[in-house]
């Protein structure tokens, strides 16, 4: 089938799948403390979520990522990677990848590997347990430490992602560049962006510009930009000191939307074509209503990417959160 082409005239080859909107932890810029989580009903099964991949690899998705929530507390969700691992070997897909926040990877690390998962992006906003307690609000420091040598054992490769908080881990940038160096994985510094509604938490009190955060490096640290891309939005440096590279994701001080090649399907079949807008696909809906048919499932989707919009609106100037988000990042898909 012909390959999906946005207005932009941008090759759409990577698809961002949430397969739940629950996890494990409670992220301070992520959730809300007490969560309603969507009616299981609603959610796609591993079946649904299966099909529609599928059409989306044979429309020409290279790269799937799996998202949540926490994408490994999705019961029987190995049995989606294995359906997920038959397009690596046809060929058809080039790389099947997670992100998540580490705490199940003791128990599915090499199950992931078996399926020709190869390397896993794993959220850590802090190398301090306390601290790691007051951010994720439920999660066990040491739990996501014995995930992460899980992983290394398996043979993945590891990206650390943080998100930068002001007044939170700022402290910690210089020990994050020199434990990611020492283990060789790869780290991308986010900033925090404008999605749902944290209760008694404020977005401007957590934003740390990453320009801010750079500079910051560098005072220790020699950086030196690199060409190197990874499919994603991240702009990459190399550490002289210790070889490592970081990534800066920069929805805020830098649009990296002329160069998106990424759409987003939510857990309950949403198709979002851009983070930052909230225009949507219901691909549920004709998922459901023609299950022995997928030609009205195509039209779908070709009809969501050409509407497809050149950037979001995200900005945090004037002191104001401007393009802010209704949903969560949950249910997004982080």
């Amino acid at each position: 089938m012909p390959q999906l082409i946005d207005p932009f005239a941008r090759a759409i080859t990577y698809l961002r799948v949430s397969v739940t909107d629950r996890c494990d932890f409670r992220c301070v810029y992520c959730m809300a403390e007490h969560m309603e989580f969507l009616p299981k009903k609603e959610l796609l099964t591993l079946e649904e979520l299966d099909r529609l991949c599928t059409t989306f690899v044979e429309l020409g998705v290279q790269k799937l990522r799996i998202t949540g929530g926490e994408p490994l507390v999705r019961k029987g969700i190995m049995g989606f990677f294995r359906g997920m691992s038959r397009h690596l070997e046809s060929g058809a897909l080039k790389e099947l990848t997670l992100t998540t926040n580490g705490s199940q990877l003791a128990r599915y690390a090499q199950d992931l590997a078996d399926c020709g998962v190869r390397r896993v992006n794993i959220s850590l906003d802090t190398l301090q347990s306390e601290k790691f307690r007051k951010i994720t609000r439920w999660g066990r420091f040491e739990q996501v430490m014995k995930g992460i040598d899980a992983a290394v054992a398996a043979g993945l490769d590891i990206k650390i992602n943080a998100v930068a908080l002001k007044g939170v881990n700022c402290d910690e940038i210089h020990d994050f560049v020199e434990w990611c160096g020492a283990r060789g994985f790869d780290l991308t510094f986010i900033e925090v962006m404008p999605m749902g509604d944290l209760g008694e938490e404020d977005r401007l009190d957590q934003y740390y510009s990453l320009r801010a955060l750079r500079r910051d490096l560098e005072a220790r640290w020699t950086l030196a930009d690199t060409p190197e891309r990874t499919g994603g939005p991240a702009r990459y440096v190399r550490v002289a000191e210790t070889g490592g590279r970081i990534g800066f994701i920069t929805p805020l001080t830098h649009n990296f939307c002329e160069s998106c090649n990424r759409v987003r399907l939510t857990c309950t079949g949403q198709l979002f074509m851009c983070l930052g807008q909230e225009d949507e696909a219901d691909l549920r809906k004709v998922l459901r209503e023609r299950p022995d048919d997928d030609r009205p499932l195509v039209d779908a989707i070709r009809a969501a990417i050409a509407r497809k919009p050149k950037g979001h609106d995200f900005d945090y100037s004037r002191q104001a959160v401007l393009g802010q988000m209704s949903r969560h990042m949950s249910h997004t898909g982080g």
